[in-house]
């Protein structure tokens, strides 16, 4: 349910000097920014690269044969909206106070995030929700595109927030975490660049890689990832910051129009494993456009239909997203 906090005027001038200023390269943007520059590992190509040689073991110790689950829509599950939401906020959003229960590997505020923003697993913007869940709160900030992403993020009857933990990342450019950081997600990485966004799907590309999740990961993590979230040590297990790919030999006929825009994207640029979760969910922004009955088609898919990637190759700098070449 992404939710643009400025007056519609103020978008249209904003998208009209992005215009003329010319994007960061070719790479996806929302409301003038971009979400990472076209040669970020976020937005590379990986339909060429070597598949991973730990590939049938990854695959398979996330589930060969379980489906790939949508995990975006319109409408309410549980009485949340379906999806990640994310709040986009102009350059004089007042700023809010907000503590973190990791504070040494969060960003410290204050953030400007505005005083209905969506929260994951709320029905709409501004509505307290219920208790479970991840509580997510993704807010975008023009002029600076500057991203801020909080977890299990609850707001304070004084206007503060709180938050399990917090991070900061400036959309223009290469910087990732700390090592050895988490950030609003597991594995140490930005939510929103990886979400599905239904403007992108009726434009008819994808044009970045996708996030996903899968039940059991390994102590371990590969770049972009900053972090691991478990004890298990197992090589059979994924590692955080794998990325998968849909095979090129993967059965797309009958897909809907919305789910194959989807499914050539993960033939292309491929997913990121990012956090613990059910398997193969693919995460998306929630909006009350999406036909959930065409999304449903991504669920032919299994397990089997991916392949582990060796993304090593594109790695400039550990510390850097930038990926070699760029190439589109």
């Amino acid at each position: 349910m992404a939710r643009v906090s400025l007056p519609l005027m103020a978008i249209v001038v904003l998208l009209a000097c992005a215009s003329a200023e010319g994007p960061v390269g070719h790479g996806p943007t929302i409301a003038g920014c971009p979400v990472f520059p076209a040669d970020h590992v976020w937005n590379v190509r990986v339909d060429a690269l070597p598949r991973d040689p730990a590939s049938d073991a990854y695959v398979a110790s996330i589930g060969a044969d379980a489906p790939m689950h949508p995990d975006f829509g319109s409408g309410l599950w549980a009485g949340g909206a379906i999806g990640i939401p994310f709040d986009v906020v102009g350059p004089d959003q007042p700023v809010v106070p907000v503590s973190f229960l990791y504070a040494s590997e969060s960003d410290p505020g204050p953030y400007p995030i505005p005083p209905d923003a969506f929260v994951e697993g709320a029905p709409a913007a501004g509505v307290a929700v219920p208790p479970g869940g991840d509580r997510h709160v993704l807010v975008l900030q023009t002029g600076s595109c500057t991203l801020y992403e909080l977890f299990d993020a609850e707001r304070q009857g004084d206007g503060s927030w709180t938050a399990g933990s917090g991070a900061v990342f400036d959309l223009r450019g290469y910087d990732l975490r700390p090592d050895g950081w988490t950030s609003a997600d597991a594995a140490g990485l930005p939510i929103l660049p990886g979400l599905v966004r239904y403007d992108e799907v009726a434009a008819g590309e994808i044009r970045h890689a996708l996030r996903f999740t899968a039940p059991r990961t390994q102590r371990a993590y590969v770049w972009p990832a900053r972090h691991f979230a478990s004890a298990l040590t197992d090589p059979a297990l994924p590692p955080m910051g794998q990325r998968f790919r849909l095979r090129a030999d993967a059965d797309l006929s009958g897909f809907s129009p919305e789910a194959l825009v989807i499914a050539r994207a993960l033939q292309t640029y491929g997913m990121i494993l990012a956090d613990n979760g059910s398997a193969w969910f693919l995460s998306g922004a929630p909006d009350e456009r999406w036909d959930n009955a065409a999304l449903r088609d991504l669920r032919r898919l299994r397990g089997s239909d991916f392949e582990a990637v060796d993304a090593s190759a594109l790695m400039v700098d550990t510390d850097s997203g930038r990926a070699v070449g760029g190439g589109r």
